[in-house]
């Protein structure tokens, strides 16, 4: 079975952190996005991965290969994003037959993978949603299996929606449909979606069936990033790098605390992630992800997102700053 990871996305709604980093690469919980989603399928025996690349592709390429260099690895540049249709075509030539799990690069879940993989059918990922019009939608017959899908419907007729997992056996079937998207044209929001070839599928008579996950969190926003993280810090538990410097420091847990950060005269947490080698002087900082190698001085947190490379020095905020970013907020003239 080989694995395909889409990760080409700008990842807009997290500007201007996505400016300098991919989305799939900002710190969660003691670790990034990607780091996150690979563990849980390379814990679950599985070690083929395409990895589609685009916007900053080079930095996924190096993450990938340095921090799991004993997984099987392809990259695949998609250079015009036409959406996750046009994605999943561009892998065909290294799936050959094989079946395929597809998680998009931006999916957090908690599911029963082995269920998925073990499975005799093909099988979507889905979980009840109270809104289900910004989200591919699954419709689920009386027997069990999936009889529609649709993207962002403007009239859901299913509260059930597509989280961005898929385990796919018929991958002969699937790219004849991505082909047939594309030749014919077929888009949702002007993009050649995943879920048009799917239901196209579905219409040849492929038997799909659901699979609920009990979490999925939400990494695609700055609001909806940060409360991803406090979950996840609960889940993981306090993680502090034993080359972490502290003096006259309170930590309230959970945290995570990267390898050799200093903080002094600081109140740090709950729900604090902070990336390697950060500097924080007389801080108070909670409910906040703070990137690597940035310098924080006489700052109050709460809910902020902050990257990498960054200095901010000044009074109480509330921050949405991107890497190499220098802010004083000391009120000087």
């Amino acid at each position: 079975m080989k694995v395909i990871i889409p990760v080409a996305g700008a990842g807009t709604k997290l500007r201007p952190h996505t400016y300098t980093q991919p989305k799939a690469l900002i710190p969660l919980a003691g670790k990034t996005i990607l780091s996150i989603i690979i563990d849980q399928l390379k814990d679950a025996g599985l070690t083929d991965f395409i990895f589609i690349i685009g916007y900053l592709g080079e930095k996924i390429k190096d993450y990938v290969q340095t921090n799991y260099p004993e997984l099987n690895t392809h990259f695949v540049t998609q250079n015009d994003r036409h959406g996750t249709g046009h994605a999943i075509e561009l892998t065909k030539e290294f799936v050959g037959n094989d079946e395929v799990f597809i998680v998009l690069g931006d999916t957090i879940a908690e599911y029963d993978i082995a269920q998925m993989l073990n499975a005799p059918h093909s099988m979507l990922a889905v979980k009840k949603v109270d809104d289900p019009r910004n989200f591919g939608v699954a419709e689920i017959g009386e027997e069990g299996s999936i009889t529609k899908v649709v993207e962002k419907p403007a009239i859901p007729k299913s509260n059930m929606a597509l989280v961005g997992i898929y385990k796919i056996k018929e991958t002969v079937a699937l790219f004849d449909c991505l082909k047939k998207v594309e030749d014919e044209r077929i888009r949702s929001y002007d993009e050649f979606s995943l879920t048009d070839a799917l239901e196209c599928m579905i219409q040849k008579g492929i038997k799909f069936y659901p699979l609920k996950v009990s979490d999925w969190f939400d990494c695609g926003k700055k609001e909806s990033l940060i409360a991803s993280n406090a979950i996840l810090l609960k889940k993981f538990g306090n993680q502090i790098a034993v080359t972490t410097q502290q003096t006259n420091t309170i930590i309230i847990p959970p945290v995570s605390i990267g390898n050799g950060c200093i903080i002094s005269n600081s109140v740090i947490g709950p729900n604090v992630t902070i990336g390697d080698h950060t500097t924080i002087s007389h801080g108070i900082i909670k409910d906040s992800i703070i990137g690597a190698y940035s310098n924080l001085y006489e700052i109050v947190l709460n809910n902020s997102l902050i990257g990498s490379d960054a200095e901010v020095k000044g009074v109480s905020r509330n921050l949405n700053i991107g890497d190499n970013t220098a802010i004083d907020l000391g009120g000087s003239k």
